[in-house]
């Protein structure tokens, strides 16, 4: 991983060493003993990008005019301007698209609430209109049709005059039979409405 990695991280010669106790090691300068390997060696446009991305254009340039590599430079230099560009210009996109997403989701949001809003004034509506009907049934007299024997003798009490037998008959015939007044009509209220919901008939 060391050796497929480091091209990439640094523009540097990289050797392959053995050490005395005979473990291998990887470095950037030449192995002690002169039995090393050379496995890689960093060319000018590497020198020159490394120090691009580190930010030292002076020392890329300074490189390249002391190798006489004026145009490698320019190419190398033109190539990073290019690579930082196109970085922008994608975290730009990037913000673009994150800004309308949020944008998407207010507008859901707002969506939604109103949605709610008109659910529930819906439902208010409704239920007032249950209340009103509700309360004019309440406000409307309330009439129970009387007895089939109101204003009438009953039918126990001419039985039980029967049932005397001979000994009232003349004071029956005297003075009729005994029936007692009848009731007077009730009078009916309309019913309403008293506080805390209940109604009064």
């Amino acid at each position: 991983m060391l050796l497929a990695m480091a091209p990439a991280a640094v523009a540097q010669n990289i050797y392959k060493c053995t050490t005395r106790a005979g473990q291998l090691e990887y470095t950037d300068r030449p192995c002690p003993n002169g039995k090393g390997e050379l496995i890689h060696q960093a060319d000018d446009s590497e020198i020159i990008d490394q120090y691009l991305r580190l930010g030292q254009d002076a020392k890329a340039k300074s490189y390249a005019d002391s190798h006489h590599l004026e145009a490698l430079y320019q190419q190398r230099l033109a190539a990073q301007k290019e690579a930082m560009e196109e970085r922008a210009q994608r975290q730009a996109d990037e913000a673009i698209a994150a800004q309308q997403r949020d944008a998407a989701a207010r507008q859901q949001a707002l969506a939604d609430e109103a949605a709610n809003r008109d659910r529930l004034r819906a439902e208010n509506d409704a239920l007032r209109q249950q209340n009103d009907a509700y309360r004019d049934q309440l406000s409307q007299p309330v009439y129970n049709a009387p007895p089939a024997y109101w204003g009438t003798v009953p039918y126990w009490s001419g039985h039980r005059d029967r049932d005397r037998g001979d000994r009232d008959h003349d004071h029956d015939h005297d003075h009729g039979p005994h029936r007692p007044p009848p009731p007077k009509e009730p009078v009916f209220h309309p019913c309403k409405q008293i506080a805390g919901g209940q109604v009064q008939c």
